[in-house]
């Protein structure tokens, strides 16, 4: 990087921590800091659900997926009409009538305090989790492009978003979030452009190209369950994507910072919908790289490998685009990251407050006490999370163990949800012996292969499905053990 892309990157970051600082002295109430003054408008909290959705690892994924192979990750975005069209029909209106801050609450009302501690202990874990995973490969994709050091870019990055995110709450949160949701996608733009116009033989070639070599496929359509086809990314979509705009925290609260219950589903569909657009740009991305990297020998070989596809895109921006506009482009994956740490600091502070201090610790605190409270959970929350991205720099296996016990453990969230939302009637049992029966089940097939070995069933259905399943269990059987102990009249 030379001294303009450096200037530009800093001025950025430098402005987004002020800007959300300036926020300050609206948060006088814990209500204000977790839900805003009822003044933020329905276009920025729709910008900063998609920009929460977008991450530094899916800025960079996507275009090193469609390098490396074809347009079949598009099709997890094909499934967020079916998504988002049940979260804003169902889990929104929901969420707005029980009035509460914490997604959780419902789950205490349908089948006691033990839903409710599980969800959230669920979510808080996989925050912490997301926070750190966001946080480590962030640092090691601006180490590869800057040769700065690893762990001094995750502290630093760490302790900007928690400073803005924790003086600002979450009108500060959405405002960066929608600035950075437009950076990147103007990042997104200036990439596309440059390379249409650098091409040899103009923009027409890099689709001629990409038609050559089958870069536009949306994957295979035959029923392998054991493959990433059409059909298994689109169901895997449908049931992560619900889970993220039906039950996540960090989408629910977006739902209930707006004033009427018609603008909160207007923001959750359009703002999950934007994504299918951009990351078809992002896969353009990669198409267009693959192009560009054909059409002349320009690739070092170090990076001629197709499995260095992910390196291809940072090496592109800092190589190939003229000064100022890298500082833009990585500023522009720094926001990807940003916003989506922000929400996590935010979010996970709020349902500390909302599901264990106001419930357990003390009901009736002062204003004061509970901002307190959502200070000090916010510094917390943002101590482990960069210890966490630390700790991943050498002990990277141990986490991912640790990564893949919390997804086997939240994988049952969103069965319980649609069990509390289409059944009805309050029986406890029935929920925790589903919830035990999908648990049991993600556990068969996430550890099937490693116990049983390649040819074992488990082994046989590709990870994509291990939340379908999971979830259909949770709801079936939860269902019917409710129906089996409903005593007769």
């Amino acid at each position: 990087m030379n001294t303009i892309d450096i200037i530009v990157f800093f001025i950025y970051i430098a402005g987004i921590a002020l800007f959300g600082g300036s926020f300050f002295k609206k948060n006088k109430t814990s209500s204000s800091y977790t839900l805003g003054n009822n003044d933020i408008p329905s276009w920025v909290v729709t910008m900063s659900i998609f920009a929460t959705f977008v991450s530094s690892i899916s800025y960079l994924a996507l275009p090193g997926n469609a390098y490396q192979s074809n347009w079949n990750a598009l099709v997890f975005s094909l499934s967020l009409p079916i998504a988002t069209l049940i979260a804003v029909k169902y889990f929104v209106p929901l969420y707005r009538k029980i009035n509460s801050p914490s997604a959780y609450t419902f789950m205490e009302q349908r089948f006691g305090p033990w839903a409710r501690i599980y969800v959230s202990v669920c979510y808080l874990l996989t925050q912490l989790m997301r926070i750190g995973t966001i946080l480590y490969l962030l640092a090691l994709t601006l180490n590869a492009i800057t040769g700065w050091n690893i762990a001094t870019i995750i502290v630093f990055t760490g302790l900007i978003v928690a400073a803005y995110s924790m003086l600002g709450g979450i009108s500060a949160v959405l405002w960066t979030d929608a600035i950075q949701g437009i950076i990147l996608i103007v990042g997104a733009l200036v990439c596309i452009a440059f390379m249409f116009f650098s091409m040899p033989e103009g923009p027409s070639q890099i689709f001629n190209i990409a038609a050559e070599h089958n870069k536009f496929s949306l994957g295979s359509f035959d029923l392998n369950l054991s493959e990433p086809t059409f059909w298994v990314v689109l169901i895997y979509g449908v049931f992560i994507n619900l889970q993220n705009f039906g039950i996540d925290q960090n989408y629910v609260q977006r739902y209930m910072v707006l004033k009427s219950d018609k603008e909160a589903q207007r923001s959750a569909l359009v703002g999950g919908l934007i994504y299918l657009p951009i990351s078809a740009l992002f896969l353009f991305i990669g198409t267009s790289l693959f192009a560009y990297y054909n059409s002349a020998e320009l690739l070092p070989k170090a990076l001629q490998d197709i499995s260095k596809a992910d390196r291809v895109f940072p090496y592109f921006i800092v190589n190939a685009l003229p000064a100022g506009i890298t500082g833009l482009l990585i500023a522009s994956i720094f926001a990807a990251g940003m916003s989506t740490i922000s929400t996590s600091f935010n979010s996970s502070a709020t349902v500390f407050l909302t599901d264990y201090y106001n419930k357990y610790f003390k009901k009736n605190a002062s204003e004061k006490k509970r901002m307190q409270v959502l200070y000090i959970s916010s510094i917390i929350i943002s101590i482990i999370g960069i210890a966490i991205a630390i700790a991943m720099i050498n002990v990277k296996s141990a986490l991912d163990a640790w990564w893949k016990l919390s997804s086997i453990f939240s994988g049952g969230m969103l069965g319980l949800f649609l069990l509390g939302i289409f059944t009805k009637g309050k029986n406890a049992n029935g929920a925790i012996i589903g919830m035990l029966a999908g648990i049991l089940v993600i556990l068969w097939l996430t550890l099937s292969e490693r116990i049983f070995g390649p040819d074992s069933i488990g082994a046989s259905f590709h990870t994509y499905l291990t939340i379908v399943f999971g979830t259909i269990t949770i709801f079936l059987v939860g269902f019917l053990a409710a129906s089996w102990m409903k005593p007769k009249d």
